[in-house]
């Protein structure tokens, strides 16, 4: 059963979905709406007990949950096109490489929350589930061939237990250059102004970066305005929009501004694990030692098995390890570490040895 759905990400408050595609052999092609039909658990029933096709999972699967599709079974064309090493996964240049045809572009980017929908944007839609099939069929061949088979049922079956993402800590950390704040109380106004664009895009429905994009909270908080006045000098605060907001943003400006020391946000959050790479070498040079053995040994795995790093091994992971690891740092308190992190059995068999000795070479 291919499936998949658009959103309307760029116009519209979360990630909603606004059209569910899905093809079946011997069905067609279905297009459903869910604005008016945001409960699709009859359509689940029907199709519980099939394998489901999707390209980038992890993209559509919350949203799908959110109006009662869930599988039960998976196989992700992204994810299997990592594995067997292709070299570019995106939908159309897989689907160009193992099935020859081209793909129709243009409305990815669409505003999918539109209705009536047009009918070349619907065209577009059906497309993307077309030849989705065939095209799990082409990378399970090509899996089986390199004997990764069972990498991909891991990987497929990880995805499935995880279930929907936990809701973000501090998501206003998030916000796109804002590691050019230094001081806590710039973070403090930075927090507040994005809570409160948060909460009024939330009402209107509309996307926080349609409401006021990250550079312009980023640099009003650089520019410590003292009044209104100063604030809509700064570019985006003089457009019409955002100067009949200007009482708004400059409240929350405010609000950061004189919170008490004891509540302003740390630099970091507690527990949010090793700081930047690029101050391992002063702040543990051990560390940084460890982990220069540790990527070079992964990327000879990568290179042997056309695997990019990433999927070898969570990048986070294999810092996490590496900057803080077990003692004693034998293969099997290794192991543990990856489990525990989250890695498949697959990743722990062919990384546990290596950092294990990069870890003690080091």
């Amino acid at each position: 059963m291919a499936v998949d759905a658009e959103r309307a990400s760029g116009y519209r408050y979360g990630q909603r979905a606004y059209l569910v595609q899905m093809r079946r052999a011997g069905s067609g092609t279905g297009l459903i709406d869910p604005v008016p039909l945001p409960d699709l658990s009859v359509v689940q029933a029907a199709i519980a007990d099939e394998e489901w096709v999707l390209h980038a999972a992890n993209q559509d699967l919350p949203c799908l949950a959110e109006i009662g599709l869930v599988p039960a079974r998976l196989f992700d064309t992204e994810l299997a096109a990592r594995l067997a090493g292709l070299p570019r996964v995106g939908l159309g240049a897989v689907v160009e490489s193992l099935l020859g045809f081209s793909l129709q572009k243009g409305h990815s980017a669409a505003d999918w929350s539109t209705r009536p929908l047009p009918e070349d944007w619907l065209v577009y839609a059906a497309l993307d589930v077309e030849v989705l099939v065939d095209l799990r069929d082409a990378l399970a061949a090509i899996l089986e061939e390199q004997g990764k088979t069972e990498w991909a049922r891991q990987e497929f079956e990880a995805i499935l237990a995880a279930g929907p993402p936990a809701p973000k800590a501090d998501p206003w950390r998030r916000t796109s250059g804002m590691h050019g704040l230094r001081q806590r109380r710039q973070l403090g106004m930075l927090r507040s102004l994005w809570q409160t664009r948060d909460e009024l895009a939330r009402r209107r429905d509309i996307a926080p970066g349609r409401v006021l994009p990250d550079a312009a909270m980023v640099s009003a908080v650089q520019a410590d305005p003292k009044n209104e006045a100063s604030l809509l000098e700064l570019p985006v605060f003089r457009g019409r929009a955002n100067r009949k907001l200007v009482s708004t943003w400059f409240g929350a400006l405010v609000r950061g501004r004189e919170l008490p020391e004891g509540e302003l946000p740390p630099h970091s959050r507690p527990g949010e694990g090793p700081p930047p790479v690029n101050r391992w070498a002063d702040r543990d040079p051990a560390a940084a030692a460890r982990l220069k053995a540790a990527r070079a040994s992964l990327t000879r795995v990568s290179e042997e098995w056309s695997v990019p790093v990433e999927n070898l091994l969570s990048p986070d992971l294999m810092r996490r390890l590496v900057w803080s690891p077990p003692s004693p740092a034998d293969a099997e308190a290794v192991a543990s570490v990856l489990r525990a992190g989250g890695a498949r059995e697959w990743q722990v068999e062919l990384t546990r040895d290596l950092l294990t000795e990069a870890i003690a070479t080091a």
